[in-house]
């Protein structure tokens, strides 16, 4: 069977455009009644992916390709930055507005808003500019600070801290950067989550947990610690831990089981697996445990009571 080469092309580049479809044969007027019938969807002018294809993806692997296809046209002139230069990195994200590709101009071009692109201009150096899966692309400290700068302290402190966690950059160059840009517009309040940030958070759970705690006035915890038997085997290493108050803290998110899995097991092995590591912790440490899941962080004031109850802190 003969390979579709605008399948060949979109599985390479994630996209194709007008002028590869016309290569493979397709006149104009074709493009259109195949964009009509719903078998191409229309990234934008000039552009196309399969729509099978585009209708499996999130919004984070819908905005990457975005990405590619605005970089096609523009070539050297800009690279990707703020949210999009992110997503480029492969950092984890969470409720950034992904509906604009962001660039930064590399030529002195002004900055603007043009469709569904947003044209930044600023200073960059030489080493500001790197290259990633073919692609120009700002460093990764400066993407996070710069998608930070234009969202909350509680998103921002979830990009530093997933950063960090992915080995892109450490706390010293984050800061370093930070106070080259800090007097940049949007910029400054960024020092609030930078003063918390930690590379040892594990997951965007746990930093939306670290934020809360933060912001709650509750006692910041002890992160990722281990629990040993007597033997010196390990337990298992908890979330979070406050010495003073004898508690162990979890993040419980869907994807965290998905990652326990052991070849043939299920996700309710997992869980009854996690359970019996809780109880071995309480039963080894006598100490106490409280676990936090997505819908927790919807319900702050709730949450902190609920905390402040574990922890010994009601009045």
């Amino acid at each position: 069977m003969d390979i579709d080469p605008l399948r060949e092309i979109a599985t390479a580049d994630g996209f194709f455009t007008r002028a590869h479809a016309r290569q493979a044969g397709y006149a104009d007027r074709d493009v259109t009644r195949m964009v009509r019938a719903k078998v191409w969807t229309r990234l934008r002018r000039g552009a196309y992916v399969f729509t099978d294809v585009w209708t499996s993806l999130d919004d984070v692997a819908r905005h990457r390709i975005r990405s590619s296809a605005v970089l096609h046209p523009l070539g050297d002139v800009v690279a990707l930055s703020h949210a999009s230069g992110v997503i480029r990195h492969g950092i984890d994200v969470w409720g950034l507005d992904l509906t604009r590709v962001h660039v930064t101009r590399l030529d002195g071009g002004a900055g603007r808003v043009e469709g569904d692109v947003t044209h930044h201009e600023g200073f960059w150096a030489d080493d500001d500019v790197m290259t990633v899966g073919g692609q120009r692309v700002l460093r990764a400290d400066r993407c996070v600070l710069e998608a930070g700068s234009r969202t909350t302290d509680e998103k921002a402190l979830c990009l530093m801290e997933a950063g960090m966690r992915a080995g892109l950059f450490d706390r010293a160059a984050l800061e370093g950067t930070y106070d080259l840009i800090r007097h940049w517009p949007y910029v400054r309040h960024l020092g609030i989550p930078l003063d918390l940030a930690s590379p040892l958070s594990g997951s965007i759970g746990e930093s939306r947990g670290n934020w809360l705690f933060h912001r709650s006035g509750l006692p910041r915890p002890e992160a990722q610690v281990e629990v040993r038997r007597a033997d010196g085997s390990l337990v298992g290493i908890t979330d979070w831990w406050w010495p003073a108050h004898r508690c162990y803290g979890e993040f419980d998110g869907r994807i965290k089981y998905g990652r326990l899995l052991k070849p043939g097991q299920d996700p309710g092995d997992a869980v009854f697996a996690e359970k019996r590591r809780e109880d071995e912790i309480r039963e080894l440490t006598k100490a106490g445990m409280i676990r936090l899941v997505w819908s927790d962080f919807d319900s702050p004031a709730v949450t902190r009571a609920r905390l402040e109850r574990v922890l010994g802190l009601a009045g």
